[in-house]
């Protein structure tokens, strides 16, 4: 429960800070993101995917499930990490990276989070 509602927070939280500059595209970002958390929180629990060093979802095994999912989901993120990056004049990249530094601060324990190396680990252990 405490890492669906962190997700949840870090994820109105991004759609707040477009929701500032562009709101037709933010509420539309927001519902999307919104609608496919819990799915995303399922294949998290389950190993399926994990979070990258640049702020993205990706499969850390073999099994691929939801591809169009996490896909959409990327490209969602992606679109907001280019807004901030525009807006505070640093690369998408950096953004990003940022993101996912907070993503690895309110993951759950168990949950798969790949590092600068490209190596995958479980939160707490």
């Amino acid at each position: 429960m405490k890492s669906n509602r962190l997700n949840i927070i870090g994820i109105l939280c991004l759609a707040c800070i477009i929701l500032m500059a562009a709101p037709a595209m933010a509420k539309g970002i927001k519902e999307r993101m919104k609608a496919r958390l819990p799915v995303i929180v399922q294949l998290k629990q389950q190993g399926i995917i994990g979070e990258n060093y640049f702020g993205y979802l990706e499969f850390v095994t073999s099994t691929i499930e939801q591809q169009e999912l996490v896909n959409n989901e990327n490209a969602d993120r992606k679109k907001i990490y280019a807004h901030i990056a525009k807006k505070e004049g640093a690369s998408v990249e950096q953004v990003g990276i940022r993101r996912a530094r907070q993503i690895v601060e309110n993951a759950e324990a168990g949950e798969f989070l790949k590092n600068k190396e490209g190596r995958w680990y479980r939160k707490g252990q």
